[in-house]
């Protein structure tokens, strides 16, 4: 029988907590988020991976603080509830679901375009979707081995990209998008969807042996690591083939890996669509823990609140996300779904920075000035997307937060 009210069970060490970090963030940016960044900025991109870092940073050192106070399932939802009241609370977890669920959609895409022929893209990245939505269903430890596989062959695969971008180019002086201010800013808010992932460790916080110190370790040590891989990559894309070549397609490092022959482009398409594999596996994670907090809370149905008996795991939040996401990889864009992922997310961690700078200080482990750079750097890039994403982010915000005005009022009259 479903405990509705159960509790997951800590099985994930610091090890499992950075796997999964690394597998949340590898993936997405650089195989996913390099082609529009390199469209809004030209070679000004890499201006704006150290913006997207350095926000990240911030963002990653409040995530970390909260964490280690609040070690439970929800991420920023649980601190926004907790350090500004439960309707900030709604707003980040809302924020997050609907920015995660269209990387999701996004990551499934990814996968598929790598691996099968165009015409075989939609119903490959469906299937995708449906599998590791069963490898979650079966417990948190299943997802963290397996975790483990997709990084490792990932990695691999960008070395081997680093090596061929830093000893080949074929860029023949072809200029890029011209470098603005506003460009690199908008670059910015495409890559910082790269980093998004450090935080599912802290959705995981349940499930997290010695939540107060290995949280925080894990998020800064999965982010440095991740920051040192998209820095290789982009220094050695550009070199190979410029960001002309960058921003005319949605497969840059393939080009990257063609400069040194064709054969090499099988290596980039096998890490390309493990390191999607990986990320997608992570989000379906995290999103099914902070539907979890959420549900916990009525803020979405309490039927979602329900934790598998045998396996620990928010299995009816975890399926039913798999069926949406199955839904959106059939409608959505790739690179709409990045600028919409990354609205949601920056508001999430708009939320995530103002919570830690109301924390008492015997909880304080950062200077106050990173969630102060934090809060406004998500503000900036939020404003620098692409109109479209803007204009649909604010709806589906405002549809969410509009179910709960009326869930509230519906309430209130019942027990009137």
């Amino acid at each position: 029988m479903t405990d509705v009210s159960g509790n997951l069970v800590r099985r994930l060490s610091l090890g499992d907590a950075v796997v999964i970090g690394l597998g949340s963030m590898i993936g997405a940016g650089i195989f996913a988020s390099f082609g529009p960044a390199a469209a809004a900025a030209g070679g000004g991109l890499l201006i704006g991976l150290v913006i997207a870092g350095f926000i990240a940073f911030c963002n990653a050192t409040s995530s970390a603080q909260l964490a280690a106070q609040y070690p439970t399932s929800g991420g920023s939802y649980v601190y926004g509830r907790e350090r500004l009241g439960a309707w900030a609370g709604f707003f980040a977890g809302w924020s997050f679901v609907i920015g995660k669920t269209a990387s999701s959609a996004a990551m499934a895409i990814t996968f598929a375009t790598y691996v099968v022929p165009a015409a075989w893209v939609k119903p490959t990245a469906v299937l995708a979707v449906a599998a590791l939505t069963a490898v979650n269903a079966f417990g948190i430890t299943r997802t963290a081995f397996l975790t483990r596989i997709l990084v490792a062959v990932s990695l691999l695969a960008l070395t081997a990209v680093v090596i061929i971008g830093s000893t080949h180019t074929t860029s023949q002086g072809v200029p890029g998008p011209a470098v603005t201010g506003y460009g690199v800013l908008q670059s910015a808010g495409f890559l910082f969807f790269a980093f998004a992932g450090y935080a599912r460790v802290a959705t995981l916080g349940e499930e997290v042996k010695d939540p107060a110190r290995t949280i925080p370790r894990a998020i800064t040590i999965a982010l440095g690591i991740t920051l040192a891989v998209y820095a290789l990559v982009a220094v050695a894309a550009l070199h190979a083939v410029g960001p002309a070549s960058l921003a005319a397609t949605n497969a840059p490092l393939n080009s990257v890996a063609a400069t040194a022959g064709t054969s090499w482009t099988v290596i980039v398409r096998i890490g390309a669509a493990t390191a999607a594999l990986g990320a997608l596996l992570a989000m379906i994670a995290g999103i099914g823990r902070t539907s979890l907090a959420m549900a916990r809370n009525s803020d979405i149905p309490r039927w979602f609140a329900a934790v598998h008996p045998r396996f620990s795991v928010p299995h009816r939040a975890e399926i039913t996300l798999g069926v949406i996401v199955c839904v959106l990889v059939t409608i959505v864009d790739l690179r709409g779904a990045i600028g919409f992922s990354s609205f949601g997310v920056l508001l999430y961690y708009l939320v995530a920075n103002a919570a830690a700078w109301t924390q008492h200080p015997e909880h304080h482990r950062y200077p106050r000035y990173l969630q102060i750079s934090g809060a406004i750097g998500c503000l900036i890039l939020v404003a620098t997307l692409p109109i479209a994403s803007i204009v649909t982010g604010i709806l589906v915000l405002a549809l969410g937060l509009g179910y709960r005005t009326i869930r509230l009022r519906l309430h209130r009259s019942s027990t009137s």
